[in-house]
C-alpha cells in the first residue's frame, strides 16, 4: 500500500471518528466526502435546522502545529466554494442557515469548534 492510499485510509478513519461524536451531540450526517472540481468537504450534517460543512484536521501531535490552524484562510474560501455549489446542486435555498465547523483530533483528543469560519 503506498502513502497516499494509506493517508486517505486513515483520514477516513478519523473523519468517522469526528462523523460519531458529532452525530452522538445530535447531529445527522448527510453526506460524507462530498467533492466538486473546486474541492471536498469531509462532513455535511444538520444540527436542527442548520446545515453544517464539517472539515475534520488530524495531527499525530502538536509538534507539527494545531489541527485547527491548518484551516487556512485559502482553504476555508475553497470549503465555502464546494459548500454553495453542494447548495446549488441539491436545490437547497441560499437562505437555509449554514455554518462552518471543524473538528480537531490531536492524538487522542477531539476538539470541534463551532461555526469556526464564515462563509467567503
Amino acid at each position: 500500500m503506498d502513502g497516499k492510499t494509506n493517508q486517505r485510509r486513515k483520514g477516513s478513519e478519523y473523519e468517522a471518528l469526528a462523523a460519531d461524536y458529532l452525530q452522538g451531540i445530535g447531529y445527522r450526517i448527510v453526506e460524507r466526502n462530498f467533492r466538486c472540481r473546486s474541492g471536498e468537504i469531509d462532513l455535511i450534517a444538520r444540527d436542527g435546522e442548520v446545515l453544517v460543512f464539517v472539515e475534520v484536521k488530524y495531527r499525530t501531535s502538536r509538534r507539527s502545529g494545531d489541527p485547527l490552524e491548518a484551516v487556512t484562510e485559502r482553504k476555508q474560501h475553497t470549503i465555502s466554494q464546494v459548500a454553495q455549489y453542494y447548495m446549488l446542486r441539491n436545490g437547497i435555498p441560499f437562505d437555509t442557515p449554514c455554518r462552518f465547523d471543524v473538528v480537531g483530533i490531536t492524538g487522542q483528543h477531539l476538539e470541534h469548534v463551532k461555526d469556526a469560519f464564515l462563509c467567503r
